[in-house]
């Protein structure tokens, strides 16, 4: 008799509100914070491993250069016509370099 009640009890929708509010909000909070953070670190690893000699690139200090040579590590940018700097991969961004390349509008 007292397990029913308790099953009773635990079944009633008071008991599921507080539940089904916390699992909004975790979901919530995955779509609005995880999701993207992740989508943006694999596109800034998928940039960093499709780097390529040539390429005009930003740090994530401000430096601009273009590459000279690229090894498993490190990448030697040159930052004007006989200055080359060694730099590691993981310093360059993906953010800073698609605002340089991208037209800037107020121009004026």
């Amino acid at each position: 008799m007292i397990l029913n009640m308790i099953i009773l009890q635990a079944a009633t929708p008071d008991s599921l509100l507080p539940n089904l509010l916390l699992i909004t909000m975790v979901i919530i909070f995955w779509f609005f914070f995880i999701r993207p953070q992740s989508k943006k670190a694999k596109e800034e690893q998928t940039f960093i491993t499709e780097l390529e000699k040539g390429l005009e690139v930003v740090t994530k200090s401000g430096m601009i250069g273009k590459i000279n040579k690229i090894d498993d590590k490190e990448i030697q940018l040159q930052v004007d016509t006989k200055t080359f700097i060694r730099i590691t991969r993981g310093a360059v961004s993906k953010e800073l370099t698609d605002a340089y390349h991208s037209p800037a509008e107020e121009k004026k």
